[in-house]
């Protein structure tokens, strides 16, 4: 049986070094707390330090994307749900979203990430492909995902709107 629900893996509280000039989290930490959910998937799925250490595999991100929803204070929680939208042989994309509640406002998207990532084998730095145990485990955590929605953004890539010539 699968579960339609992303993964709520992972939580973390905004620290005072991680507020910029503007008042609000630096971008630079909203990547560090994706990385830490993904490390917390990688985690649940057995790609973790025992199989880095025993199989010499690990992964490298080759993509990543960030879109802003909200601005993210200094003290709040975020809780980061996480998906796997595609898997095969080598390759796994993710999709984080970062939700803070606030008073008043419940709920709020805050951000979100997409990952395009690699298993590596760690002596010849090229990729390989995953362990059937962990391929097997992804693949069950995206048949459940598939039933969700597509994120809107997951695709997406950064471009203006050029306008319409006549």
């Amino acid at each position: 049986m699968t579960d339609a629900r992303p993964l709520a893996l992972h939580r973390e509280t905004v620290i005072e070094d991680w507020i910029d000039y503007n008042g609000h989290m630096n971008l630079a930490y909203y990547a560090l707390v994706f990385d830490h959910a993904t490390d917390a998937l990688l985690d649940h799925v057995g790609l973790d330090a025992a199989h880095r250490d025993a199989a010499g595999g690990s992964v490298f991100v080759v993509e990543s994307h960030v879109t802003y929803g909200a601005e993210v204070m200094r003290g709040e929680e975020m809780k980061i749900e996480t998906r796997v939208l595609d898997v095969g042989g080598k390759r796994l994309r993710l999709f984080h979203e970062m939700y803070v509640t606030r008073a008043g406002a419940g709920r709020t998207r805050a951000a979100a990430n997409e990952l395009l990532i690699l298993h590596v084998n760690l002596a010849s730095r090229r990729t390989a492909p995953f362990p059937a145990a962990i391929l097997e485990a992804l693949q069950i955590l995206k048949a459940g995902h598939d039933a969700l929605l597509p994120p809107p953004e997951a695709g997406r890539g950064i471009a203006f709107e050029r306008p319409k010539h006549p």
